[in-house]
């Protein structure tokens, strides 16, 4: 440890040093005058551009300045310091379970994730994956928060997080290549290489095109341990005692090996502007990305020989490789009909591939499994490819001359199709022998949507707006071979839902905005939810997802104020309050029969405050807090769950940082805080720093640039700094460096 903090003291002193000398600001002489900044604008909040400051929502806008200060590795991590978002990767990049949400609504399947308007949640589960997606490609974020079932409908129970990808408006190339890696080895990301590479151009003022290609890899780190109920026998030394997270002593017996992942991802747009109202964009996008692990670690050897043991058996220590190839095919069509009405329509298609992981085996050996083993108990690979075809056609009309009309109709059909097959050598997922299990369906949904935008004063509007949900699903289908009862088709089922929005804006001076809002939003059963249905073979209990499952539904209100104080300061705070109903809990029908059905109902409450001060001379200061009480309020298939905090849902989260920018210098730093929070539904998971907890932790991260030309610049960034020690389930990644050299022209 000791090499450890004297690294991060040189790294801190370089910063600092940096940050301070009187070098930095006589590298070039800043201009006297001062530029007014430009206002944000916001077009998720409302569908059509909007001010910040005017939005009916809590919004926060992230641009394209903002991105490349914070010199994020992934698009997720642009959303770091942002209040009242949740953002989880708890084991670096290797993280597959990687999360946004917002407001407490628990887990990503609650929060709507887009890119330029294409739904990112997939049809399998809802949640999403950001493997081999990359930040240089954006022009900024917006994240508004708050129910927006009415303009979006189902997963917007949170709030809409919409990446918003750039197209250029004269020639730019873009290199960049990077190395990082763990202060001291095996502690986070090793060997961490960064490449990414793109074009783009507007070519007579009507055609722009723009491709880009990115890719990861890294050696990674151990993040997943090998636990034992009871120690080893004598004559086996090298355990440690330790705990699991609701207290129980356990052993550590290992370690499953550094976990390696690489990933990229290619993104190729093409835009034509046939004239200052219409134009047409198309859109492709590949995104892949793969994990597995080197030869594990035993920690255990015989007292005698001093030979390394696995024991119980080597399959212990075993895990097995993944990954997923996705397509975006899309289109944006935007016109002005009859001089006045402005219409978009976008297409889109979301094709993956693969979405496959390996299961190893009780059979399964170091090297493979074998020769002659029951594949049954080698291991299995499963793989979901999943699409989803999506259509939304939006129209805008001036009404009068203080109202605009947002209107527009939805469609999006999905499907998915889960296989498990053995395999004849778990370290070779193409190793295929026979099918296992299989579960597929299909959902469809069609909408209406409407929102009328009063101007009622200058300083104040009122945003009224519904929209309507027919939901279908059928086709589905269940096969667990070998096993009584299977296979298993379902009857089709339809639901539909109505998404309410209410919400004012008022300034009733200059420097103050008050807003309130109140709406309903849901969020639609999954494939997951419907149609897994399994029986364990160890217990004899079968799983069952449920066709005839509505939808989640939440009613939520809030209200806030944004206050502009003296001269680059401001303040918001912003209160809101969430009701779930019907949320999915898994019912114990009998003893060997358990299903998902509608019967929670929770309640969220809870505060998010922001400070800002901004100074003339390039300095920005901030800080945020979020306060998320939670509670179940009724769960009938699980009683003794009621009273006690929704999982996933920290009670506090917090950001403090600086960010700086004069002349060729930037810099960029930030504290972030998050407290514990439990995946355990009767909140019994307490025990914090074991393996498999969710811990508190406040973590401070760095980041440095230096503009060496007008073409080229050298950055240097520290995670992690003071190599807080702390688990999200994996062992968290430790102190790391990282430095990227950028060439643009």
């Amino acid at each position: 440890m000791k090499k450890t903090y004297f690294m991060t003291s040189v790294f801190l002193g370089f910063v600092m040093s940096l940050m301070f000398s009187k070098s930095v600001f006589s590298q070039e002489k800043e201009e006297e005058e001062k530029v007014k900044e430009l206002p944000e604008i916001v077009v998720t909040a409302t569908r059509t551009e909007k001010k910040v400051e005017v939005a009916p929502a809590s919004v926060n806008v992230v641009t394209k300045e903002k991105i490349e200060l914070k010199k994020p590795k992934t698009i997720d991590e642009v959303l770091n310091d942002i209040p009242g978002v949740m953002v989880r990767r708890g084991k670096g990049l290797m993280d597959t379970l990687a999360f946004i949400t917002l407001r407490g609504a628990p887990k990503s399947q609650r929060t709507l994730i887009m890119m330029d308007g294409i739904i990112f949640n997939n049809p399998y589960g809802g949640d999403i994956k950001l493997g081999g997606f990359f930040p240089e490609d954006l022009d900024k974020v917006e994240v508004v928060k708050g129910p927006f079932s009415s303009l979006y409908g189902g997963y917007a129970m949170g709030g809409v997080v919409n990446f918003i990808t750039k197209m250029p408006e004269k020639r730019e190339i873009v290199l960049k290549t990077g190395y990082g890696s763990s202060f001291d080895r095996g502690d986070a990301m090793d060997d961490l290489k960064r490449v990414y590479i793109s074009y783009g151009d507007k070519l007579a003022d009507k055609f722009s095109f723009f491709i880009s290609y990115g890719r990861h890899d890294t050696n990674g780190y151990p993040s997943n341990f090998v636990i034992s109920s009871s120690p080893p026998p004598a004559g086996i030394s090298g355990y440690e005692r330790t705990y699991d997270r609701y207290g129980n002593l356990k052993y550590l017996l290992g370690d499953t090996g550094d976990n390696r992942w690489w990933d990229d991802g290619i993104t190729i747009k093409a835009q034509y502007e046939f004239d200052k109202n219409t134009k047409l964009r198309l859109t492709f996008m590949r995104n892949r990305y793969e994990y597995n692990y080197d030869k594990p670690h035993t920690y255990l050897y015989n007292t005698a020989t001093g030979e390394p043991v696995y024991y119980p058996r080597e399959k212990y220590y075993l895990t097995g490789p993944g990954g997923r190839i996705q397509n975006i095919y899309a289109l944006n069509f935007e016109t002005l009909l009859l001089n006045k009405i402005k219409t978009e329509l976008n297409v889109s298609y979301l094709d993956t591939e693969e979405d496959w992981y390996v299961s190893v085996g009780s059979k399964a050996k170091i090297t493979g499994c074998p020769p002659g083993t029951n594949p049954k108990y080698c291991g299995y690979v499963s793989n979901t490819p999943q699409n989803a075809f999506t259509t939304d056609l939006q129209f805008t009309l001036p009404i009068f001359s203080n109202q605009i009309l947002t209107f527009g109709g939805f469609y999006r059909r999905e499907y998915a199709n889960t296989k498990e097959k053995y395999l004849s050598n778990w370290k070779d997922e193409d190793s295929t022998v026979s099918l296992k299990y299989q579960s597929k369906g299909k959902t469809r949904t069609f909408a209406f949507y409407i929102q009328d935008e009063i101007a009622l004063r200058d300083n104040l509007t009122v945003y009224v707006g519904f929209r309507q949900d027919w939901w279908k699903t059928w086709d589905g289908y269940v096969n667990q071979v070998g096993t009584a009862g299977y296979p298993k088709e379902y009857k089709s089922n339809s639901e539909s839902a109505f998404s309410p929005k209410f919400a004012v804006v008022y300034k009733p001076f200059k420097e103050t905005v008050l807003r309130g809002s109140i709406g309903k939003a849901f969020r639609p059963s999954t494939v997951y939810d419907l149609y897994r249905t399994w029986t364990s073979s160890w217990t004899g209990i079968t799983y069952a997802g449920n066709p005839n499952l509505s939808p989640e539904t939440l009613i939520a209100y809030d209200i806030g104020i944004e206050q502009k104080l003296w001269k680059g300061a401001k303040v918001s705070l912003t209160y809101f309050h969430n009701y779930f109903d019907d949320l999915i809990y898994r019912k114990t029908v009998n003893a060997t029969y358990q299903q998902y059905i509608n019967v929670g109902k929770a309640e969220t409450q809870g505060i998010e405050a922001g400070f800002e001060q901004k100074f003339d001379f390039g300095l920005r200061l901030f800080a945020n807090l979020t306060y998320t009480d939670s509670e179940v309020k009724e769960n009938k298939a699980k009683p003794e769950t009621e009273g006690k905090r929704l999982t996933y849902t920290p009670l506090w989260m917090g950001n403090i940082g600086a960010e700086f920018k004069r002349g060729k210098w930037s810099f960029y730093v930030v504290g972030r805080y998050m407290d514990k929070w439990f995946s355990d539904d009767l909140n019994k998971d307490k025990k914090s720093g074991v393996y498999g907890s969710y811990d508190e932790y406040f973590v401070v991260d760095v980041r440095a640039s230096y503009q060496i030309n007008k073409w080229m610049t050298l950055s240097v960034s520290g995670d992690n700094i003071f190599d807080r020690d702390y688990y999200q389930y994996y062992k968290a990644p430790g102190a790391s460096w990282f430095a990227e050299l950028s060439v643009k022209f």
